[in-house]
């Protein structure tokens, strides 16, 4: 091998191992959560588990071939040590608890809402998505970090950062537009490339979309001890954290996992359906690669964002063709705005400009 280019080999290998790339946690929840991160591949962050207040985020770097997932706990009461319960028994956390430890090693207990990441593979794409298949408990929203790469700052910001809102108070209204309600910019996004939310998913709806059997703790029993037919008809609790099929019955027809319910034969099932109603942009079932994995060049960073506000976007059904020239390995033109029409006619990209909101930082 030629020695010149050997050195250069070596310095990308060295480069790609060092932790350099940002991975951003923020909590705009109303409460503490604790942010739980695993690594699969790669460099993982100094911290696996830390509390966040509202309206905190930590700031951590991974390797640039990293791998792993990201998810938030809740109701967590931990030892001094942070290595057990405060009583010393149980779990410590309500839902996403990890051995009951605060820096987690193993991987959250479901029901948890992911952030899935698989950073600089083989053929330099990094490919995200948000997943419900161990269930879900959060909303989340993940943001593309550019970081100066003009590979990347090229790319409309409405093409890369996926939200998921299904929980009772977090959702707006049918219709919310963040950027003529006091953002300048949303989710990293602005009104030149506004992101597109699903339009019909209201609060009544969020309020009863797990399948009643699937609730991590359903409501109890009406005095008489008989639950009504339908059990919708009983209300249910604000915080109603939600198991996935696979997640609860772990079986082969829910989890997709056996050649009989393998790829072409396993179906999103009510799970999945109910999901992917709420949560158009997440993964909802094991094998739903196509409506759910976001991809873009490598080199970028990510901030995760918990209880983000807004609504669920539709980013991989709305801008299907753009999403599908970067899985493609071409640069996308997008669709300047997905809801309006598109004011870039003869299709040139567009870089993006973004400008810092004025009123409230929140989402800047």
């Amino acid at each position: 091998m030629d020695q010149l280019y050997a050195g250069k080999l070596s310095t990308r290998q060295a480069k790609r191992k060092a932790p350099m790339t940002p991975i951003i946690v923020t909590n705009y929840c109303g409460e503490n959560i604790w942010p739980g991160i695993t690594t699969q591949s790669g460099t993982g962050p100094s911290e696996g588990g830390f509390m966040l207040q509202p309206g905190e985020s930590k700031n951590q770097t991974v390797s640039e071939d990293w791998g792993g997932r990201v998810w938030g706990r809740t109701n967590c009461t931990f030892n001094d040590a942070g290595t057990a319960s405060a009583n010393g028994t149980g779990k410590a956390c309500y839902t996403g608890d990890c051995n009951s430890a605060l820096n987690c090693i193993v991987t959250g207990e479901t029901p948890a809402t992911l952030a899935e990441f698989n950073l600089d593979d083989a053929r330099g794409e990094t490919w995200y998505d948000i997943s419900l298949v161990d269930g879900y408990n959060l909303p989340m929203a993940v943001v593309m970090q550019p970081l100066a790469n003009h590979s990347l700052e090229d790319i409309p910001p409405n093409l890369t950062n996926p939200s998921c809102v299904a929980t009772v108070g977090q959702l707006r209204e049918p219709g919310y537009d963040p950027y003529t309600s006091g953002y300048e910019t949303f989710l990293g996004t602005n009104s030149s490339y506004p992101l597109p939310f699903d339009r019909d998913v209201d609060d009544q709806h969020v309020a009863r979309w797990c399948p009643w059997d699937l609730q991590f703790n359903p409501p109890q029993k009406p005095g008489d001890g008989v639950y009504p037919y339908p059990d919708d008809n009983i209300e249910r609790p604000a915080f109603d954290p939600c198991f996935s099929a696979c997640a609860k019955y772990n079986t082969p027809d829910y989890c997709c996992n056996t050649p009989e319910y393998g790829r072409g034969n396993c179906k999103a099932g009510d799970w999945g359906k109910a999901a992917k109603t709420v949560c158009p942009d997440a993964y909802s079932y094991a094998l739903d690669d196509a409506s759910s994995m976001f991809m873009t060049p490598s080199g970028g960073g990510f901030e995760v964002i918990f209880c983000p506000g807004g609504r669920s976007t539709t980013i991989l059904s709305s801008e299907r063709e753009a999403t599908q020239q970067m899985k493609n390995g071409s640069t996308p033109n997008g669709n300047p705005d997905p809801n309006n029409g598109d004011p870039n006619p003869n299709g040139s990209p567009q870089k993006r400009h973004i400008t810092r909101k004025k009123t409230n930082g929140r989402h800047a």
